[in-house]
């Protein structure tokens, strides 16, 4: 992809990734670095940009793992507990009043959860996207969604209940 050309694919991709950013890390000047490292690294493949599929895809691949690194490395824990109770809206967990040590150690297990399944959970619960706007941002099906989010719960459920017994 020549340079122009790149120019005008970052032009139209910005205002998507900027939001996606911000969404993930809830602060816009981390969300704009996050941005421009994006773009970077994007420019840095920029001759084999066509023998991928899908840029939007790649472009919001490379934008959720560099934010996931960054709220690893903040070690940000600011889901409050109604979106744990989101999260938590499934059989046992429905009973369960979580005080700020269970939702750190909820936090901690979400942590632990591959890329994808966290990535899934945050835009559902956190971001409260719906499974079809998920599964076009990943560049997924909607059913790989499902599968990744009903996953995710029950690796979180079983974890956080065998801790506790």
């Amino acid at each position: 992809m020549e340079r122009q050309g790149f120019e005008k694919e970052a032009t139209r991709l910005r205002p998507m990734l900027v939001r996606y950013a911000i969404r993930m890390v809830h602060d816009e000047d981390k969300a704009e670095d996050l941005v421009q490292d994006t773009l970077l690294k994007l420019w840095n493949i920029h001759d084999s940009l066509e023998q991928y599929r899908s840029v939007d895809a790649l472009a919001t691949t490379i934008i959720r793992n560099l934010s996931l690194n960054a709220i690893r490395d903040d070690h940000k824990a600011d889901v409050d507990e109604d979106t744990m109770a989101q999260i938590a809206d499934t059989s046992s967990f429905e009973n369960d009043m979580m005080d700020a040590e269970e939702t750190s150690e909820v936090m901690r297990l979400i942590g632990l959860l591959p890329d994808m399944q966290q990535t899934v959970l945050r835009m559902k619960h956190v971001e409260g996207l719906e499974i079809d706007e998920i599964a076009q941002m990943i560049g997924s099906k909607p059913d790989a969604v499902r599968q990744n989010l009903s996953r995710a719960r029950k690796k979180i459920r079983d974890q956080f209940l065998n801790r506790k017994i």
